[in-house]
């Protein structure tokens, strides 16, 4: 037998989530001499490498590098993948049983093209247990949708065999911090003419614990990539996709002025879904500004 799949994982001191996330990837029904685990650490100092080598599998090969950001990481994993087809997912996402499989079955019915699967998200390991006996009632798209556009590239759950990846570029080292190097890659694969498949049945469970806070900065951040991202091709659909508009703007400076309805939108943000997502596209906008030196 040999490698047909290898799934990149990029991590940075993520011990905690791991230990759960990669029994969930050992426990494929893809056979293990058939796939491969690349876990591209960035610096880690929290014990990653003396888990991994504890657990003693043959299919997680540890590749540890600089600091260059999820896309550096992720570029060294597509590099070392010894598959010829590669599935990037993250340290705190876990996986069906299936997800492998229905990747591989996708890509040998549709060769050249480009795969999304089903990405859940939860918020605890309890509310993961508890979706995976119905995950397509909890899934973001329709099971009858066949393709995606560009913007739905989540490398969460995504696969494109290595061959294309090394002819478009790989991702753009770039985009550091957070937000959009998956966005782009999908934007320039797709200019190539890929499509990109909908596979509901491949599934993977996101658990991610931020806090309000933190993600409060990491929409800030992820408006500084959006502002990147149009700037490298000054199409007017990332802007109008990535929500880079005036509208937005003129939204952000009333919630600037009007302080007090930003206060009280941040005190109802724990209980309600709207005032939090409010908050944090406030946040994105401000990240956009920033680029921009509107601020």
């Amino acid at each position: 037998m040999s490698i047909e799949i290898s799934v990149v994982i990029p991590t940075y001191n993520r011990l905690e989530t791991l230990r759960e996330v990669l029994p969930t990837l050992l426990n494929q029904t893809v056979h293990p001499d058939n796939y491969e685990i690349l876990l591209c650490d960035s610096g880690s100092t929290d014990g990653t490498a003396e888990f991994v080598e504890s657990l003693e599998s043959p299919v997680i090969r540890w590749l540890p590098g600089p600091n260059l950001g999820r896309s550096g990481a992720r570029n060294r994993g597509i590099e070392n993948a010894r598959g010829w087809l590669v599935l990037f997912t993250d340290a705190d996402i876990l996986a069906d049983p299936n997800l492998l499989a229905t990747h591989l079955r996708a890509h040998q019915a549709h060769p050249g093209s480009a795969a999304v699967g089903n990405e859940v998200q939860v918020n605890s390991l309890e509310e993961y247990r508890l979706f995976s006996q119905d995950p397509a009632s909890h899934s973001r798209h329709s099971p009858n949708r066949r393709y995606l556009p560009w913007h739905y590239f989540l490398t969460g759950n995504a696969s494109v065999p290595k061959a294309i990846l090394q002819q478009v570029g790989c991702f753009d080292t770039a985009f550091q911090g957070y937000g959009h190097e998956d966005l782009e890659l999908g934007y320039r694969l797709l200019k190539t003419g890929l499509k990109i498949h909908y596979l509901p049945k491949a599934i993977n469970y996101h658990w991610h614990p931020v806090t309000f806070e933190e993600q409060k900065g990491r929409m800030r951040l992820a408006g500084h990539s959006t502002v990147r991202f149009y700037r490298k091709y000054h199409d007017l659909r990332i802007s109008l996709q990535m929500g880079m508009n005036p509208l937005s703007f003129m939204v952000h400076s009333f919630l600037s002025h009007m302080s007090f309805i930003l206060k009280w939108l941040d005190s109802l943000a724990e209980n309600c879904k709207l005032a939090r997502e409010i908050v944090w596209q406030y946040h994105y906008v401000a990240g956009m500004k920033e680029a921009m030196g509107m601020l």
